[in-house]
């Protein structure tokens, strides 16, 4: 069945929410706090599993990514679904630490089948004109809307029937709601791989995309900044709350962190449409940074909130970069080998910065000096994008040589 336009974009989007930052970045920190105390587990061993979702998608996104290259997204995308969501709901069944860990492993997998890099090759395939646009509404709008409803949707079982239904409780979400829909709308578009219209796919492979500066800049980057900022993010309720902040001042910052992201990466994808220069991506590093302090130091409601958005900003415009800089650097032929392997820095570091967030509170008590590092993280990113060539691709010439395409 042929799909349309409008109707992938909505699958895309659907299927966005449903994936690994939202189901379980933006839901972590509700589970951390619960975990610790009915299993005397530290909160850095419990973050760990995050560094096993990091290895496992680090590993997984480039082979992945051919794969979906050669074949399509579809069936890929849809048991990519369905496995995290069994996955979740056998967290709920988690008795040991060990257990808890395979259980991530096998998530692990499963996540990056279904992760946005996958999603994002379906629109990069079926979106010419006012890509930047699309990429923006499908990853934004869904890993935003997604981190909206899904930590609110646990906390509220968590807080009233425990740990194991809020984990359930997400499992059925995506299963009985999203999954349906994403069956029925979701489609590869026709001859994917080939040209269909007047502008042919063209583009480097991974290979020759490694070979341009400009690939390893967006890499280090877009991992420093995503990683410690998706860190912070799964860890907003743990920081206010060893600061005095109730849970539910904590999941309201969330989850304005988590609707300005979804705006700002729309936002991210159209301005990027308009204004052709990477560099529209450092004023949001910056702001990120800012809203960085205002959580470790606002006293009242309105820092913090206000922090919560500016780290939206940061994060939204770190993700609506990504797929965007891929596109426009090294073409779409191969999107799915590029961005895969783009995404597995960044999932690495997603990974391992929130160990290290949780190692730095249980050696002192606090969260201070860890934000102090992804500040710092922040601001050396955003003085690589200042690096960054002119659009459009970057190509090589006969000299191996970087070439950008204007």
């Amino acid at each position: 069945m042929q799909g349309t336009p409008g109707g992938v974009l909505f699958a895309c989007t659907l299927g966005n929410s449903v994936s690994v930052t939202p189901a379980v970045h933006a839901v972590f920190g509700l589970f951390l706090v619960p975990l610790s105390q009915e299993f005397g587990w530290s909160r850095a061993s419990i973050s760990g599993v995050l560094g096993v979702l990091a290895l496992g998608g680090a590993i997984s996104y480039p082979i992945i990514g051919r794969h979906v290259d050669k074949v399509g997204a579809r069936r890929m995308l849809l048991t990519g679904i369905f496995g995290m969501a069994l996955a979740i709901a056998a967290l709920a069944a988690t008795g040991s630490l060990a257990q808890f860990y395979a259980t991530f492993t096998v998530l692990a997998v499963f996540g990056a089948m279904a992760g946005t890099p996958i999603f994002q090759k379906v629109i990069a395939d079926w979106f010419e004109h006012n890509r930047g646009t699309a990429l923006g509404m499908s990853a934004g709008g869904g890993n935003g809307l997604g981190s909206v409803i899904l930590p609110v949707l646990a906390a509220v079982l968590v807080q009233t029937w425990g740990w194991r239904l809020g984990y359930l409780g997400i499992s059925a979400y995506m299963i009985v709601l999203a999954l349906p829909l994403l069956w029925l709308l979701l489609r590869d578009r026709a001859g994917s791989g080939h040209a269909t219209s007047a502008i042919p796919r063209e583009g480097m492979t991974l290979g020759e995309a490694a070979r341009t500066p400009a690939f390893w800049l967006v890499l280090i980057a877009l991992a420093a900044g995503a990683g410690g900022t998706t860190a912070v993010f799964s860890h907003v309720v743990p920081i206010l709350s060893d600061r005095g902040f109730s849970i539910a001042t904590g999941t309201a910052v969330v989850s304005v962190f988590a609707l300005v992201t979804s705006a700002w990466q729309i936002a991210t994808g159209r301005i990027m449409d308009m204004i052709q220069t990477p560099r529209v991506a450092v004023p949001m590093y910056l702001m990120a940074v800012v809203g960085l302090a205002l959580l470790e130091t606002g006293g009242g409601m309105t820092e913090l909130i206000i922090g919560g958005a500016l780290l939206g900003v940061g994060l939204g415009g770190q993700f609506g970069a990504l797929p965007y800089f891929v596109a426009r650097y090294f073409g779409t032929r191969h999107f799915g080998s590029v961005i895969g392997a783009m995404y597995s820095a960044v999932i690495a570091a997603q990974g391992t910065t929130p160990i290290l967030l949780d190692a730095v509170f249980d050696a002192q008590q606090s969260y201070r000096p860890a934000l102090i590092g992804v500040g710092g993280a922040l601001i050396a990113g955003a003085l690589l994008l200042v690096l960054l060539p002119r659009y459009g691709r970057a190509t090589l010439d006969s000299d191996g040589l970087l070439a950008p395409v204007h």
